[in-house]
């Protein structure tokens, strides 16, 4: 991040070069101004130059009071000279004058009153033409450079080694490869391929553009390279933190017997940074102590940086406070290696300091790291302050400004203003995208997040291996199988399929939608695999009810010589739960402390608790409780609550109950479960007193949602939904299907419905359950051939469970629901639950 703002010392092989070319402009012989005098001035030396009436002085008189201007600084005064010129008509269409008044706009960027003097200039020298190529190359806009350029190769004036390292620069920044391909041809054939000039552009430009093969060819292939070409090519590694070649390199400058200056170092330490190669970056700052340039305000930012990277954030404080001359780079640096390290009150205070105390205006990347840290300690109140003052600034039209500002609403869970800014935002690039997408995903919104990339693939933007990171979780989340593959495809085609990062989300998607089987592929293909790839493989065959498999992988993993962490043990836990394997289990807890030295978390009693009481060893996951080295939580005894529910055991669940209301209920769950578990019974008075309590206490009941995707469309339903557009027919199919269940011995299970009414309405409620809904409108428009895969947000109900059994025979067909838990996989009457869940 500093590193891109820090534009100079990225780009330290350029401004060695350019520094060949700064006296392009005084190429062209004038007097000294300090040695003439003429009639019309005052002063030539101060701070103040007056015009006279007189307007009968000479191009020749004029040109060297332009020149006074440039070398004060008084732009002002030079305007009046040139707005003198133009009333009087005296000289204005003097080459030589127009040419100085062109260098003087340039000089203090002033570049498109530059360009209007330079258009009126009859034929320009190639040096005029070299420096406004320039001035567009450094300020912008970079295709103005490259269309001037062909100007001039039209109008018949050849290029020199000077103005092919301007136009390549313009090149580089507008990433245009092609364009810059044939600028290369075009230095060839005026046989200045070999030029130092135009060799160390040409390494420049093709490594920033990501062509680095094309660069070390050139740069290896140069008769002979000077310290602004090693730097460019030092420069080019660093831009693509390749940190071993930057050492060798380095190295191999000094054998050549070039040693390295500051812009050397500048180039290299962010990526020793990236690499937490401390042990280098402290030679290099011992290097620049010794070569008397550590003070640079430059060489300093660098340092301080590369050792906040390396998470030695006491370092660069001293470095940040030893530094004399501070600029606003200093500061944002600094700020941002605390954000770097955690330490985001320090970085909060230093903003602060940096603001209120020496009145310094925060810049672009300032900003983005002090959002960054009041993302991290969900800090909405100073966020919101940030936004107010980019907004009063202009700095909120930055879009990396922007993207930040996205970010720290979606970390503080405020969706709708992520959501409302991005939406106004007037410039999006990739990163805008991909920071919603990701904060849409985190906060739940999986299916906004799958929009807004509709609507990002709509307006062309490219999508990068971050857009994919951010968009298979929201494929995961909603069971979107389809958009899952074409996210899978999109990765193959652009080679992303090859990140362990994107195997691991690749896994986890296949997994959730259903195809544990892809999942299997994905990892098996995998060329590297780290402990999330292990680990993720385990969890998915844990939600699929694959406990043999599960186990069988883990010893796979053991068999390779990994080292299992927390996560490791709570996917083997988590299997070993699904499958009732109770034995397996506890033995593999017992292991955590004994074999791996992992002391169990919150997580992996939970897992515990979850696997006694899913096999009915409801007393003895009680004792397991009361034995915890903490005090146990709402989630530990709800876990119990809900196993008292499926064994219907009515004097555990009512002590659960009790203690989890002493506790404080965390949401509804407990409530529904206890009502639950006396409706079960018929206790219908304790059931409503339930609801009463749990209505009196402000708790609402979450409504049973299913959802399934048809040719990439989420159809989600509710209990009891009728707003589908084709709920007559899901209606009419229901029926049949419950006539045609009822013939191979189904009977609802009246239980499982919280109202006290007759036997009848309770079948009814029963069918329009929403995981019923799904699973019949996914009949109607699913071809028998495709996988039938529903989704609910709670746990499936016993009677669903059962229905769900009687249609895959009653339709030939296997069907597949995701509950909040695991895996049901439903085939000829069975589930490979083994009713078990």
């Amino acid at each position: 991040m500093l590193w891109r703002t820090c534009f100079r010392c990225h780009q330290a092989s350029f401004l060695g070069c350019c520094r060949r070319f700064s006296n392009i402009g005084a190429q062209q012989k004038t007097p000294n101004p300090s040695s003439i005098k003429f009639s019309g001035l005052e002063a030539v030396t101060g701070t103040a130059i007056v015009i006279s009436d007189h307007s009968s002085s000479s191009g020749y008189e004029v040109l060297p009071l332009l020149e006074a201007c440039i070398q004060s600084k008084s732009l002002s005064q030079g305007k009046k000279i040139h707005g003198s010129l133009l009333k009087s008509n005296d000289h204005i269409n003097d080459i030589s004058v127009l040419e100085k008044l062109t260098f003087l706009y340039i000089t203090f960027k002033e570049i498109k009153l530059a360009r209007h003097v330079f258009d009126e200039i009859p034929r320009p020298r190639v040096s005029l033409w070299n420096m406004m190529i320039r001035a567009y190359a450094w300020n912008g806009p970079f295709d103005e450079a490259i269309h001037l350029y062909y100007q001039m190769l039209e109008l018949g004036v050849t290029p020199t080694k000077f103005t092919f390292p301007f136009v390549l620069k313009a090149c580089s920044g507008l990433q245009d490869i092609k364009i810059g391909r044939e600028i290369h041809d075009h230095a060839e054939k005026l046989g200045l391929g070999s030029d130092i000039y135009v060799c160390t552009a040409l390494v420049d430009f093709y490594a920033k553009c990501g062509h680095l093969a094309q660069a070390q060819k050139l740069f290896y292939g140069m008769p002979h390279r000077d310290i602004v070409a090693w730097n460019a090519m030092i420069a080019g590694y660093s831009l693509h933190a390749l940190h071993d070649e930057i050492i060798q390199l380095v190295v191999q400058m000094q054998q050549a017997g070039i040693c390295p200056n500051s812009s050397t170092i500048v180039a290299a330490l962010p990526t020793v940074g990236q690499a937490n190669a401390l042990r280098q970056g402290k030679a290099m700052h011992g290097y620049a102590i010794r070569k008397i340039f550590s003070n640079d305000v430059v060489v300093g930012t660098g340092l301080l940086d590369m050792y906040a990277k390396c998470q030695h954030i006491s370092y660069a404080e001293k470095i940040f406070n030893m530094m004399s001359d501070k600029n606003e780079i200093c500061w944002s640096a600094m700020i941002g290696g605390y954000v770097i390290c955690d330490s985001t009150r320090e970085a909060l205070s230093l903003y602060d300091e940096m603001v209120f105390k020496y009145g310094l205006n925060p810049t672009p990347v300032t900003l983005v790291s002090i959002l960054r840290a009041c993302a991290k300690v969900t800090d909405l109140n100073r966020g919101k302050q940030l936004h107010s003052y980019t907004v009063k600034s202009g700095l909120d039209l930055d879009t990396t400004v922007g993207n930040s500002l996205i970010s720290m609403y979606a970390k503080c869970e405020i969706v709708d203003d992520a959501i409302r800014f991005f939406d106004e935002m007037i410039s999006k690039d990739t990163v805008s995208y991909n920071a919603i997408i990701s904060g849409c995903v985190q906060n739940g919104y999986a299916e906004k997040a799958l929009l807004i990339f509709n609507r990002m693939q709509s307006f062309g933007i490219d999508l990068d291996l971050t857009t994919m990171l951010g968009l298979l979780p929201a494929c995961s989340h909603l069971a979107a199988l389809q958009h899952g593959s074409c996210c899978h495809c999109y990765s193959v085609l652009h080679g992303f399929s090859t990140d362990t990062s994107i195997c691991n989300a690749l896994i986890d998607m296949y997994s959730k939608c259903g195809k544990i089987d892809i999942s299997r592929k994905v990892f098996d293909w995998m060329q590297r695999r780290d402990i999330v790839s292990w680990n993720t493989m385990m969890v998915g065959y844990g939600l699929h009810g694959l406990g043999m498999e599960a186990l069988s992988l883990f010893h796979e993993f053991r068999a390779a010589g990994l080292k299992p962490d927390d996560v490791t043990l709570i996917a083997v836990l988590s299997a070993c739960s699904h499958s009732g394997f109770v034995k397996e289990g506890k033995y593999w807890f017992s292991s955590m402390i004994q074999d791996f030295n992992i002391a169990p978390g919150m997580a992996h009693y939970l897992c515990m608790v979850d696997l006694l009481a899913r096999a009915g060893h409801l007393d003895e996951a009680y004792i397991f409780i009361q034995r915890l080295p903490f005090e146990p939580d709402v989630r530990v005894w709800s876990v119990l609550l809900a196993a008292c529910r499926i064994h219907r055991n009515i004097e555990i669940g009512e002590v659960v109950s009790k203690k989890i209301q002493f506790l404080g209920p965390e949401s509804t769950g407990s409530f529904v479960l206890m009502s639950n578990i006396y409706s079960s019974v018929g206790r219908w008075d304790d059931a409503a007193h339930v609801r009463i309590r749990q209505r009196n206490q402000g708790y609402k009941k979450s409504p049973g949602c299913s959802w399934v995707e048809i040719s990439g469309v989420i159809h989600g339903f509710i209990g009891g939904d009728q707003s589908h557009p084709q709920s007559a027919s899901i209606n009419k199919k229901l029926e049949e299907l419950l006539v045609q269940m009822k013939k191979l011995g189904y009977r609802a299970d009246s239980s499982f419905v919280l109202q006290d009414v007759v036997e009848e309405e309770k079948e009814q409620i029963l069918l329009y359950h929403s995981e019923k809904i799904a699973v019949a409108f996914g009949i109607l428009n699913i071809s028998p051939s495709k996988p039938l895969i529903v989704t609910k947000n709670l746990r499936i109900c016993v009677d669903c469970h059962t229905a769900i059994k009687y249609m895959t025979i009653i339709t030939k067909r296997e069907i597949t629901v995701r509950d909040a838990n695991r895996f049901h996989h439903f085939k000829n009457g069975m589930c490979n639950c083994g009713d078990f869940w």
